[in-house]
């Protein structure tokens, strides 16, 4: 009995240790087939895929109607003039991204600052905004102030709430016609209520654009880890310089102190003729801030900028060529509402304008430039109810477009320039006509980061 019991006990002894070396090659079979999978993986990955985003708005050329019934075979693109095969399509609602949609109010009192003060016209915008989807965002800059040093505030951080934006639009006013250090005032005591308040409420109150700005550009700029921590710049000290070459020969300095103040200079060809423009925060400065914010805050989402003034921006061409590039780059749509202008400007701009051009200025049309450019619309208004229509065409064209992309090839280099982009469009009507339609996208695109970065570097300098 009990030598059957151990021979027994034997059998199970030797079952069990060819169950242990079946098991274990089992499991170098599933390890080495894990480490193949794993290869093939890490060898899909270290390709080079990249893909080419754009959003392409299209309407009818007559009636300006957006058009949603059209297929990936209606579209063409072309980038520097060769045909490139669509990879990426969706229709509107299909997959849209989110909107961070900011709009930029300019508050000059002798420009749109006397149209925005108006209840009746910031109530006409909040109505329009509130038929955003629930997945879309606002955001509301406040800029110009005053007309002395040119402060800015946030009128509201990104947010879903309709109740907080009617708050923020109603804000605007008190920023409107009144003395600069009474503006000042007001900012400075909106900024320390904000800051006194919770994260969780962050987005509640208003924020002195020029101290988060500051705040922005001197984490960006470069640090010495092998020595000590860099000191908090004082007010004077700059925390951002940026040197912009243009085509021209010229030369523009942008400076960026601490207190967010911003200072230009443009010296000519021949370095004979310089230009500086102290103290200002200008188109430029708006464009590179709302767009740094939006890419560290909503990356996932599409950025849209609405522009709110009267049109006149004084601007260097070589700053506005690089904010065109910026905005490229980093595929914002820009927009324009753009006000009447005062009837004193009206009489001298065909005057300011080519004097202006001659030392290298743009005095007015930037902004409708830029739209262009980046597929978005410049809308005019002058009555109360277009500024509601103005705003709903510029929403409802920014969620009415198609998404298309298409595919880079892996030898492709990253060369750092512009490549021009087209869409062209050909569809028929139901008589088997052609369609006369006209489409609107961004106007062209650089290869990727890795150029932006190299050209950044080699055209500007940062310091603590």
């Amino acid at each position: 009995m009990n030598s059957e019991i151990n021979v027994k006990f034997e059998i199970d002894k030797t079952t069990v240790r060819l169950l242990v070396i079946l098991a274990a090659l089992i499991a170098i079979i599933l390890i080495g087939s894990h480490s193949v999978a794993a290869q093939e993986v890490a060898e899909t990955i270290s390709i080079n895929t990249r893909v080419v985003f754009m959003d392409a708005l299209v309407k009818d050329k007559r009636t300006g109607v957006p058009i949603a019934d059209l297929t990936p075979e209606n579209f063409e693109i072309y980038d520097n003039g060769t045909l490139r095969p669509i990879s990426y399509f969706t229709r509107e609602g299909q997959a849209r991204k989110p909107l961070a949609l900011i709009l930029i109010l300019d508050l000059r009192d002798d420009g749109a600052g006397r149209f925005l003060k108006r209840p009746e016209i910031l109530k006409a915008m909040a109505d329009e905004l509130a038929k955003l989807s629930p997945e879309d965002e606002v955001a509301i800059l406040a800029m110009d102030i005053n007309g002395e040093d040119e402060k800015r505030v946030w009128l509201t951080e990104f947010t879903r709430d309709h109740a907080q934006i009617v708050a923020a639009l109603s804000r605007a006013p008190q920023f409107v016609d009144v003395d600069p250090e009474d503006a000042d005032a007001k900012a400075a005591k909106m900024n320390n209520t904000q800051n006194n308040k919770s994260d969780a409420d962050h987005t509640s109150g208003l924020t002195l654009g020029s101290d988060s700005s500051a705040k922005e550009a001197a984490k960006e700029s470069p640090k010495d880890s092998s020595g000590p921590a860099p000191a908090t710049p004082k007010s004077d000290e700059n925390v951002e310089v940026e040197v912009i070459k243009g085509k021209n020969g010229a030369v523009v300095t942008r400076t960026t102190r601490a207190d967010g103040s911003v200072g230009v200079k443009r010296v000519n060809k021949k370095g004979d003729v310089t230009l500086e423009l102290g103290d200002i925060y200008d188109m430029a400065a708006a464009v590179r801030d709302t767009t740094r914010k939006s890419q560290k805050e909503r990356p996932n989402s599409q950025t849209a900028i609405v522009w709110v003034s009267d049109g006149i921006a004084p601007i260097f061409f070589e700053d506005r060529d690089a904010t065109e590039e910026l905005v490229l780059r980093s595929n914002v749509i820009f927009n324009s509402l753009t006000t009447e202008l005062r009837t004193l400007f009206k009489l001298i701009m065909p005057i300011a304008k080519p004097v202006a051009g001659k030392f290298g200025v743009s005095v007015y049309g930037s902004a409708k430039r830029l739209a262009q450019q980046s597929g978005g619309e410049a809308v005019k208004v002058k009555r109360t109810k277009d500024y509601a229509a103005g705003l709903s065409k510029i929403i409802g064209n920014l969620t009415a477009r198609y998404s298309l992309g298409f595919t880079l090839a892996e030898g492709e280099k990253d060369d750092g320039r512009l490549h021009n982009l087209e869409v062209k469009v050909k569809a028929a009507d139901a008589k088997g006509k052609t369609r006369k339609l006209e489409v609107s996208s961004r106007r062209g695109y650089y290869l990727s980061e890795t150029g932006a970065k190299e050209l950044k570097e080699s055209t500007a300098s940062k310091t603590q």
